[in-house]
């Protein structure tokens, strides 16, 4: 798996098309409920995303856990849809998963064809996404964590982060905020480089 030159950021190509010999690449964003992935999916697509929100109402109040996301007032139903190219060789197809139980069931189609993904973890409720973290594992899709800053997040460092999701070392755990563009490019470079490192390790363990 060669992404030479993926972390050198290009301008997008004109008109939403795709560089001629470009290679395209499945993402998933993934997270619990109201950890920011509709956020992320909006801020660094190049073309206009796909967002599937309806507006929450009275009727979910028993359904959907709004503990310390009361403010939020739309839900993601179905899935999320982006493009970026992070240069003119490589583009990452992105698509955010629902982070409510009720929807869980779409993962399994999402998942397919998938090269990894971002877990987006909001620090003020861990367990959120705990779910996630367990369909990756299950699923054996390479993944890092994005800890998405709220501005009422407390500061946390990463280790302490890593252990409170028992989150093996070699699986790379990154501060981010996903309303800005240049820090969620930023994971999903994290999340190329961590992908391309276990190629390597793969190719040197096949030679031994």
């Amino acid at each position: 798996m060669d992404f030479k030159g993926f972390d050198r950021p290009d301008r997008p190509a004109p008109g939403g098309s795709l560089p001629a010999g470009s290679r395209s690449v499945k993402v998933m964003i993934a997270g619990g409920f109201g950890t920011g992935k509709t956020t992320m999916v909006r801020s660094v697509s190049d073309i206009r995303p796909l967002t599937t929100e309806e507006t929450l109402t009275q009727a979910s109040v028993d359904v959907d856990h709004l503990i310390g996301v009361a403010e939020k007032n739309e839900t993601t139903v179905s899935l999320d849809f982006g493009r970026i190219g992070l240069n003119e060789q490589l583009v990452l197809y992105l698509f955010g998963t629902p982070g409510q139980e009720r929807f869980w069931f779409l993962w399994n189609g999402l998942f397919k064809g998938a090269l990894g993904a971002v877990v987006l973890v909001d620090t003020r409720r861990l367990a959120s996404s705990f779910r996630a973290i367990e369909e990756m594992e299950q699923q054996g899709v390479p993944f890092v964590i994005a800890l998405n800053v709220f501005p009422d997040s407390r500061d946390h460092p990463v280790e302490e982060i890593r252990d409170a999701l028992d989150i093996p070392e070699q699986i790379p755990v990154v501060a981010c905020d996903a309303r800005d563009r240049a820090s969620s490019r930023d994971v999903l470079i994290a999340l190329i480089r961590h992908l391309q490192e276990r190629s390597t390790a793969a190719l040197e363990a096949a030679a031994r």
